[in-house]
């Protein structure tokens, strides 16, 4: 019998500068186990990739990684795309920030599929994960 991983209808993540950037990715990663989320000093380009040099260290502070300094709770919900979900980091907390997907053993960034919903990456990354 197969279990069925169910994703949460919403999930909301705290937003401040004390939190540090692997609780955000751990929460992420917990509703969503087959994608990650990357923190940048710069954000990416509208459809481009964001270069690898520019990944802030999980350790550090969201405080250390932004721009803009409201404190909040970010609401995310499975059927809203990648690209949504980027643009809110960066507009309301000026978070860069870029989704992975599994694949495998490896880790590929969205930005071709940024139109698609985070429920549907992380199918897709379940399902390029069985055949690794």
């Amino acid at each position: 019998m197969k279990v069925i991983e169910l994703i949460p209808a919403k999930m909301k993540i705290t937003i401040n500068d004390h939190r540090k950037v692997f609780a955000i990715q751990e929460e992420f990663n917990e509703a969503f186990p087959y994608l990650k989320l990357e923190f940048f000093s710069k954000p990416n380009k509208k459809g481009g990739a964001t270069a690898k040099k520019f990944i802030k260290h999980s350790s550090k502070t969201l405080g250390e990684c932004r721009t803009i300094h409201n404190t909040g709770d970010i609401t995310i919900i499975p059927t809203m795309t990648v690209a949504e979900l980027e643009q809110r980091f960066a507009d309301i907390y000026g978070l860069g920030v870029h989704v992975y997907r599994k694949s495998g053993k490896s880790w590929l960034e969205t930005t071709v599929t940024d139109s698609w919903t985070l429920e549907e990456q992380n199918r897709q990354g379940e399902d390029l994960s069985k055949w690794a």
